[in-house]
């Protein structure tokens, strides 16, 4: 194999083989449970990278079901997003996400830098409920509950968060192990296709683990549950702000 055939081959690690197609990555029926709630706000900057900012100390805790994924499968997350502002805009910062599939755990932190872990998130109804869990191991370290579309949403609403601005801070470690890339990434979702919406009663409880530390954002009390349906496209990012130059 020659220099050349390299540089047309080389998007993903390992070269021969993958771990997963290039885009776009197209998902059909991907499915949210997005509990919000208020947390600690001293908790919440510590964990938060300048130069973004917080208006509120909110947390979003969400489950995706995403059954029809382009290259990945069909597979579950679960993670908290943080309301913040960039430059004036609103958006939402991803702190922290598991998942059960291996091709979006690397092709998500390669490309954008979503922080994915593995972890084994469900989320499923259950008669009258949409219940949502995280275990890491053994271990249940989430479950979140939601009465099944009790009343709709707002669907201008909704849309409008699908539409926001997303952030991620990439890392990539050079050789001897120091950053070789430490960057902001923004990104957003795209060709939204809503496809329903609704609001009810919700809870989430979060417990202490060394390793899926969601609870470092305790639950104060919880404002909204959203239960939302939509086809979408997942966007390429682009980098605006560079932590080893700035």
């Amino acid at each position: 194999m020659n220099q050349d055939d390299i540089r047309k081959r080389a998007f993903s690690m390992p070269l021969t083989s993958p771990a997963y197609p290039p885009g776009p990555y197209r998902f059909v029926d991907r499915e949210y449970l997005t509990i919000t709630y208020r947390t600690d706000p001293a908790k919440l900057r510590a964990l938060v990278p300048e130069p973004l900012e917080i208006p509120e100390p909110i947390v979003k805790y969400e489950f995706i079901c995403m059954p029809n994924s382009t290259g990945f499968g069909d597979y579950t997350e679960t993670g908290q997003v943080i309301p913040v502002t960039y430059e004036g805009r609103a958006g939402g910062y991803t702190h922290c996400m598991f998942l059960n599939d291996d091709g979006p755990i690397a092709g998500g932190r390669e490309i954008w830098g979503f922080p994915k872990k593995l972890g084994n998130p469900c989320l499923r109804t259950e008669v009258d409920t949409l219940v949502g869990t995280l275990d890491y191991g053994p271990v249940r370290v989430a479950t979140a509950t939601m009465g099944y579309k009790h009343y709709p949403a707002d669907p201008e609403a909704v849309m409008a968060s699908l539409l926001a601005p997303n952030f991620l801070l990439k890392i990539i470690p050079h050789v001897d192990g120091s950053p070789r890339i430490c960057e902001l990434v923004e990104f957003h979702l795209e060709d939204i296709v809503l496809k329903g919406c609704w609001n009810g009663p919700g809870a989430l409880s979060l417990m202490p683990h060394a390793l899926a530390p969601v609870a470092e954002l305790p639950v104060l009390e919880v404002l909204s549950t959203t239960h939302i349906l939509a086809d979408l496209t997942l966007g390429l990012g682009k980098v605006v702000h560079d932590y080893l130059t700035a």
